[in-house]
């Protein structure tokens, strides 16, 4: 994982726990880290730091995953962002949903972290920007 430019990584989750948590797991990998606690914060976060990669509670206060994903795409088109839900929901219907509102994986807490990194080693970074 020795690269030149790093992982850019927004997780929008609202359990202070579970971001701050994740947030050291994806700092130890290397990877730039920023946290969002709302899914209206993270439209906005997106578009100003260019994030490789969201990871996205879906139930989120205000602004469901589902919705912030959407608008996120809506609002960046062609930003090469890979958007990661990580969430307790677990039917087929939500991952129905996710793929429906432009998520790229659906994975079900708590997460394998071995799976995750295997997600984000392999996204590009987009370099600062």
């Amino acid at each position: 994982m020795a690269s030149a430019v790093t992982l850019r990584v927004l997780i929008a989750e609202d359990n202070t726990d579970t971001a701050g948590s994740l947030k050291m797991l994806l700092e130890s990998f290397g990877y730039e880290v920023h946290v969002i606690n709302d899914g209206e914060s993270a439209v906005p976060a997106a578009s100003a730091l260019k994030p490789d990669v969201i990871i996205m509670d879906i139930g989120l206060p205000g602004l469901s995953g589902y919705d912030a994903a959407r608008r996120i795409r809506a609002r960046n088109p062609g930003m090469p962002v890979r958007i990661v839900a990580l969430t307790g929901l677990d039917q087929l219907i939500d991952r129905q949903r996710s793929a429906e509102a432009g998520i790229d994986h659906h994975l079900v807490k708590p997460a394998d972290p071995a799976v995750l990194q295997q997600i984000l080693d392999s996204t590009p970074a987009q370099g600062t920007g």
